[in-house]
């Protein structure tokens, strides 16, 4: 997965994931990539600060967040009530995340809803092995 900075043309600013710069080009080009503000397909990839690792995550972790600058007061109070229904409603099985995940898709565990942490390359290999997963955002209160 690669995390883009984007821009519409209004200059409004968000992130994108992406399996590989070309799913993000070839997404380009068929206008699925729009502003989640005013919905424009005309969209560019921003200049980026490279990723920095912190002691917050552990080893070889992936850290998932989301820049809170330009983003809409409504739309983090909006992000702010899914994560906490999501949490709510969701077992936290940690670093368990990916064998969790897979034992629930091969139906080798109860259906139900976790959250946790994956590696990068964890996160790849759900993926390609058609598991739905999606990285919870990171609010600003959380980033302290």
């Amino acid at each position: 997965m690669i995390k883009y900075s984007l821009k519409c043309e209004a200059e409004h600013a968000f992130e994108g994931w992406f399996s590989s710069g070309s799913d993000f080009d070839g997404q380009q080009a068929r206008g699925l990539v729009t502003c989640p503000v005013c919905g424009s397909a005309s969209v560019a990839k921003a200049l980026m600060a490279p990723a920095v690792a912190t002691a917050h995550a552990g080893e070889g972790e992936v850290p998932m967040a989301m820049a809170g600058g330009g983003v809409p007061a409504e739309m983090i109070a909006k992000m702010r009530e899914i994560v906490t229904h999501i949490r709510a409603n969701s077992e936290d099985v940690g670093a368990r995340f990916p064998e969790e995940a897979r034992k629930i898709h091969y139906g080798e565990a109860p259906a139900r809803g976790i959250i946790g942490q994956a590696k990068q390359e964890d996160i790849g290999a759900l993926l390609e092995e058609g598991i739905e997963i999606a990285p919870l955002p990171v609010l600003p209160e959380d980033a302290n």
